[in-house]
């Protein structure tokens, strides 16, 4: 694993940590990369219950390191020596994973993963930080944490996928907002506004309380509930219905099911099967 995004597993918790910490964990090229193959990993590795996003340092992510980006964009702007700009030079309506383009890919992969993801956030969580926040299953955040859907103070809008999140837990009139005038707020108010899940001192110490909860239950129900949970913004109720009702059939009476009820009868830990 590339020492940009770390993983450690314990416990059938992955501890996954941006680590660029000298830039406050924003976004380069190779930063972009390296998230791709942790998530990639991830998804892969078996016996993942829970997972646990944070930032090394004094940020969760400062967003995009406009800095790289910046020349990145000069060079693809350059023409070439035909007299034509470079094919790099617009390329995100492209879809090269799935129905997504890279930078929507690589916030949406922590949707997408099996196992929950409690985001853990501290000081700055800037513009695409924050989409990576958004992502995530759970939000635990620091009262003093700073955030901001940043991109329109560079003329930009948020695209790395995080309107289709923002969507089922955050007000309308407040996305607007937040969005047409990309002004900082704390982890206090993010509570308020629907960002947050919690505000904690200690946010990694909390998500890590959350995810151990998560780890003990009966795994396969865990993921079934997150699949249906990711669904909902897009069905109908009878579609709806139907995959309740099919979920459940795949779990109910499972050897890791009635071991979930001897455990609870019994005052013990269950023993579950991954």
């Amino acid at each position: 694993m590339s020492e940009r995004v770390t993983i450690s597993v314990k416990d059938h918790i992955a501890d996954v940590r941006f680590n660029r910490p000298d830039k406050m964990n924003a976004l380069d090229a190779e930063q972009i990369d390296a998230i791709v193959e942790a998530g990639e990993k991830l998804a892969e590795m078996e016996g993942i219950r829970a997972i646990v996003l944070s930032g090394e340092g004094k940020a969760f992510c400062a967003g995009l390191d406009m800095g790289s980006f910046a020349a990145s964009a000069a060079a693809a702007s350059e023409p070439s020596k035909d007299g034509e700009t470079s094919p790099l030079a617009n390329t995100l309506a492209e879809r090269t994973f799935g129905n997504a383009n890279k930078y929507q890919h690589i916030v949406l992969l922590w949707r997408k993963l099996k196992a929950p993801v409690i985001a853990a956030v501290h000081g700055p969580c800037i513009g695409g930080g924050l989409q990576f926040a958004s992502a995530a299953d759970i939000r635990v955040v620091a009262p003093d944490a700073k955030l901001s859907i940043m991109e329109m103070r560079w003329g930009l809008i948020p695209d790395m996928g995080s309107f289709t999140t923002w969507r089922s837990f955050v007000r309308d009139d407040i996305l607007r907002e937040l969005t047409y005038t990309n002004r900082i707020f704390t982890g206090e108010e993010a509570k308020e506004l629907g960002f947050a899940t919690h505000v904690s001192e200690s946010p990694h110490a909390r998500a890590m309380e959350i995810a151990r909860e998560i780890a003990r239950k009966h795994p396969q129900a865990v993921q079934l509930a997150k699949q249906l949970i990711n669904k909902l913004p897009d069905m109908n109720e009878d579609e709806i219905l139907m995959m309740e009702s099919v979920g459940q059939d795949k779990v109910s009476r499972t050897p890791n099911q009635v071991e979930a009820v001897m455990a609870f009868m019994e005052k013990r830990t269950a023993n579950f099967t991954d």
